[in-house]
């Protein structure tokens, strides 16, 4: 089967590989209906992921049919349409026990597929630990529903879950891209008093202005003074940063109002500085890490009801031969695109 294979630093290719084999009683064998290339691979091409093996299979953004399953495996079954999780837990360890399955301490735990295993832009991916990391889709909802379940909507609504979010309170997103909106969906769920979306892209302002026009719109050179005149009490309460630039990380903290709660999603290129001079008296609480997915069969659940709806993110669709072209097209941003999906083994 042709995979797309992370050769070397800055070097992906389409590649021959052997079809994926189960080689632990608590595999899975799914067959990759379709996939998406996330922000988090472009990580990878440019050499920004030290744990990223060469040679592996990327993309861990994916829904399948299961094609085998192993002995011990009961959740899902050969034929189940499945979303897959990001993340690979054994549920059995001290952080899956409490529910931090991105810690999962087995050595396929945490962002295994795509990044130290074979991930799912082929047409076929083994899936380990299956009974944790396959939920299954509801007949009511289609692939393209389901895309981002695993992945950038679970770290969306993982995001608006540690924010504490209530009624009151003014909410700052930064950074629209798709992890963004997919944060931005979650946080809609809370009903905030307002919600304030940080975008320097104007055809991601657009597409926010236009599908969800209730949400404030700004750029982030005007963004601390906006949210200054928009919020009560000197600030945002829950500021999520979501677009890791460099300059992002200080616009987020600044942009909060003191004893406000800063969920830090980005996953950066370099470190950040935490000047504590300059935010002596904020009393800032920040939460910040890897998403910890649990939560991929409610999320289906709140599809299925018609209350998230990802589809408009899908703004380019290629098959699996012409992936290089995708990821030029994903990672150049043209056409104002937001998401490419990869018809990967239909």
């Amino acid at each position: 089967m042709k995979a797309y294979t992370y050769v070397e630093k800055g070097r992906f290719e389409l590649r021959e590989k052997p079809r994926p084999v189960l080689e632990n009683p608590h595999d899975a064998i799914v067959r990759v209906t379709l996939g998406s290339i996330c922000t988090s691979d472009l990580h990878i091409k440019h050499g920004s992921v030290p744990r990223a093996v060469p040679g592996i299979t990327v993309g861990h953004e994916m829904v399948g049919v299961v094609e085998e399953v192993g002995s011990a495996v009961s959740a899902v079954k050969p034929g189940d349409r499945v979303a897959v999780n990001v993340e690979t837990f054994c549920g059995e360890c001290f952080f899956c026990r409490h529910g931090f399955v991105n810690n999962c301490t087995d050595p396929d735990g945490g962002w295994a597929l795509g990044c130290r295993i074979d991930g799912g832009q082929a047409p076929y991916v083994r899936v380990p630990h299956a009974d944790q990391g396959l939920t299954r889709i509801p007949d009511a909802v289609s692939d393209e529903q389901a895309l981002f379940v695993g992945d950038i909507l679970a770290t969306g609504f993982w995001a608006a879950r540690i924010s504490e979010i209530t009624a009151e309170d003014t909410v700052l997103i930064i950074g629209a891209g798709p992890t963004g909106i997919c944060t931005l969906l979650c946080v809609m769920l809370k009903r905030p008093h307002r919600i304030i979306v940080c975008e320097k892209s104007p055809e991601r302002q657009h597409f926010v202005r236009e599908h969800y026009p209730e949400v404030e719109v700004c750029a982030p050179g005007e963004c601390r003074e906006y949210v200054m005149r928009r919020s009560e009490h000197g600030g945002a309460d829950r500021v999520i940063e979501v677009a890791g630039a460099d300059d992002t990380f200080r616009l987020a903290w600044e942009c909060a109002r003191p004893n406000a709660i800063v969920t830090v999603v980005a996953l950066y290129d370099r470190p950040q500085l935490l000047p504590l001079p300059d935010m002596y008296g904020k009393n800032l609480t920040f939460k910040t890490g890897g998403v910890d997915g649990c939560d991929c069969a409610e999320i289906l659940d709140l599809i299925g009801q018609g209350l998230i709806d990802t589809t408009p993110l899908i703004t380019h669709s290629f098959p699996l031969s012409r992936i290089d072209e995708a990821y030029r097209l994903f990672e150049n941003h043209e056409d104002g695109v937001i998401k490419v999906a990869v018809e990967c083994g239909k």
